[in-house]
C-alpha cells in the first residue's frame, strides 16, 4: 500500500492525487483517504493519466483539507461479501447491513464488477416466470434469464408494480419454491419510498427470499454507481453458486444515470446527448448484460430494470438506449393511470421479446400464443373503435365495431385491471381472457386454433 500527501484538487465527488510516473496504481483500485483527525473516506480510482490519478469518492469531500489529507492506494479493487445468509436481509448503498440484524459472514469476497458470461456457455432465456399481473404473464410474457425493463414517468404507480411483482413472482415449471430468490435495488429514492419497500416486503413475508439494497436520496452519489453492481454481484452468487432462480429489480435507472453524468460533468468531459456521457450505452450494458442462464447451471438472472422517462419521453437517451439492450419493454401509461386503472400497464407499445420461448403446452398452456395473439388485435381494433366514436359519434359504428368497442372497455376493466393485492395465476388470465373474448362474433377470431375456440371458449 502506497500513500501520497500530494492531493491538489477537489472537484464534487472526485479528488486528484498527483502521483510519480512509475506508482503501480491501478483502474478501480481501492483508496483510502485519510483526514488529519483520523477518519477516513473511502473512495476508488476511476482514472490514470500520466503522473495523476482521479478518485471517485464514495462519501462527501465537502470541508476536506487538501494540505492534510492523505491518499492510500490499497491494491485491491472494490469487492463484496456474499453469503446465503443475506436472503431476508437489508443493506445500504455500501453494502453495510442496516436492517439491526448481525454482521454477514461472507462465503465468498467477489469483484463487483462480475465477469461476462463467455456466450458460447450462455444458454437461451426459457421458463416461464409468473408476476400475477395479466397484462405480463399473458401479453409480455417474462422469461426466466431475460431482460426485461419498464418504461414509467413521473408520478406514476411503478414502485407499487415493482413491489407486486417482487412479492408475487415465481417460476411455476420448478417443484421447489425455495430456489426462487429476489435481488432488490432501490437507488436514489425518498425515505418514504425505502420505508414503502421495507414495510412491503416485512408485512408480506417476501422478505425471507429477498435481499435488498437501499440508497437514499441524500447518501453519496457514487453509491447510485456501485449499488446495481453490488446487487448483481449477489444475484449472480445466488444463482450459480447455490443454483437458485434470481429475480433482480433495479429502481430508479434514470437515477443511476444521473449519478454517472454529474460524475462525467465533474471530469470535465466532452458529454453526448442531452449531457449525458458518450460512454452511457457502454455503460449500461455491463449492467443488463449480466441477465442470463449458464449451460449446465442450474440457476439464473433474470432482470426488471425500472426507469422514469423525463417526461414521458420514449426517446430520451436512458429509454432509447436501454431499449436497444434489453429485450423488450413494459411501458406504464399515464391515461391509463388518470382513469384509475392498476397497473397501468399500456400493452400495445410494450413488448417481450422471447416471450415465445416462455409460453406453450408444458410452460403454460397450449392455447396462449393464439390467445395472446388474438388479444392483441382485438384490443387495438377496439381502441382504433373509440377514437372514431370519438370523432364520428358512437352512431357512425358498426355492429362488429361496436362490439370491438365493448371488447376495449371491458379489456381495461377486467384484465388489465387489477388489485395490488391480486395475485393470478396463468391459468385465471387465460380464462379470463377468452371471456373477453367472448364478446366478439366467433367469425373474428381468427387468431386462435377452432378446437381451441370449442375447448376453452365454453368454460
Amino acid at each position: 500500500m502506497k500513500s501520497y500527501k500530494t492531493i491538489t484538487e477537489s472537484a464534487g465527488p472526485l479528488i486528484i492525487v498527483q502521483i510519480p510516473a512509475d506508482a503501480n496504481i491501478k483502474y478501480e483500485e481501492l483508496v483510502d483517504v485519510e483526514l488529519a483527525d483520523g477518519s477516513v473516506k473511502r473512495g476508488r480510482v476511476l482514472e490514470i493519466t500520466d503522473q495523476k490519478a482521479i478518485i471517485q469518492m464514495f462519501e462527501e469531500t465537502a470541508g476536506l483539507n487538501l494540505k492534510s489529507a492523505k491518499a492510500k492506494f490499497l491494491g485491491k479493487t472494490m469487492r463484496v461479501g456474499v453469503s446465503g445468509d443475506m436472503l431476508g436481509r437489508i443493506f445500504d448503498g455500501a453494502g453495510l447491513p442496516i436492517d439491526k440484524g448481525p454482521n454477514i459472514i461472507p462465503e465468498a469476497n467477489l469483484d463487483i464488477n462480475g465477469a461476462p458470461i463467455n456466450p458460447y456457455a450462455r444458454d437461451y432465456p426459457n421458463d416461464f416466470i409468473q408476476t400475477g399481473i395479466s397484462t405480463i404473464d399473458g401479453l409480455n410474457t417474462l422469461v426466466r434469464g431475460q431482460k426485461l425493463p419498464i418504461f414509467s414517468g413521473a408520478g406514476l404507480p411503478h414502485s407499487e408494480i415493482a413491489a407486486q411483482i417482487a412479492r408475487q413472482a415465481k417460476v411455476i415449471s420448478t417443484a421447489d419454491k425455495d430456489d426462487f430468490a429476489v435481488v432488490f435495488g432501490a437507488m436514489g429514492i425518498t425515505f418514504e419510498e425505502a420505508k414503502f419497500f421495507t414495510n412491503e416486503f416485512k408485512h408480506t413475508g417476501a422478505i425471507e427470499r429477498a435481499v435488498l439494497y437501499i440508497n437514499l436520496a441524500d447518501d453519496p452519489v457514487v453509491e447510485r454507481i456501485i449499488l446495481p453492481r453490488m446487487a448483481l454481484t449477489t444475484a449472480e452468487f445466488l444463482a450459480f453458486q447455490k443454483n437458485m432462480h434470481v429475480l433482480v429489480i433495479l429502481t430508479d435507472m434514470t437515477n443511476y444515470c444521473e449519478a454517472l453524468r454529474e460524475v462525467s460533468a465533474a471530469r470535465k468531459e466532452i458529454p453526448g446527448r442531452r449531457g449525458y456521457p458518450g460512454y452511457l450505452y457502454t455503460d449500461l450494458s455491463t449492467i443488463y448484460e449480466r441477465a442470463g442462464r449458464i449451460r449446465g447451471q442450474a440457476g439464473s438472472v433474470t432482470q426488471i430494470p425500472i426507469l422514469t422517462m423525463p417526461e414521458d419521453d420514449i426517446t430520451h437517451p436512458i429509454a432509447d438506449l436501454t431499449g436497444y439492450i434489453t429485450e423488450g419493454q413494459i411501458t406504464l401509461s399515464r391515461e391509463l393511470h388518470n382513469k384509475g386503472i392498476y397497473p397501468n400497464i399500456d400493452v400495445l407499445p410494450s413488448l417481450s421479446r422471447l416471450k415465445d420461448k416462455g409460453i406453450g403446452e408444458g410452460k403454460t398452456r397450449e392455447d396462449h400464443s393464439g390467445i395472446l395473439n388474438q388479444l392483441f388485435a382485438s384490443y387495438a381494433q377496439g381502441k382504433q373503435a373509440r377514437e372514431f366514436a370519438i370523432i364520428l359519434g358512437e352512431s357512425a359504428l358498426s355492429d362488429t365495431d361496436k362490439k370491438y368497442l365493448k371488447f376495449a372497455d371491458e379489456f381495461e376493466k377486467r384484465f388489465v385491471t387489477q388489485k395490488k393485492n391480486e395475485d393470478r395465476s396463468i391459468e385465471t388470465t387465460l380464462n379470463l381472457g377468452w371471456e373477453l373474448l367472448s364478446i366478439l362474433p366467433q367469425s373474428e377470431l381468427k387468431r386462435v386454433k377452432p378446437e381451441y375456440v370449442e375447448k376453452y371458449m365454453a368454460k
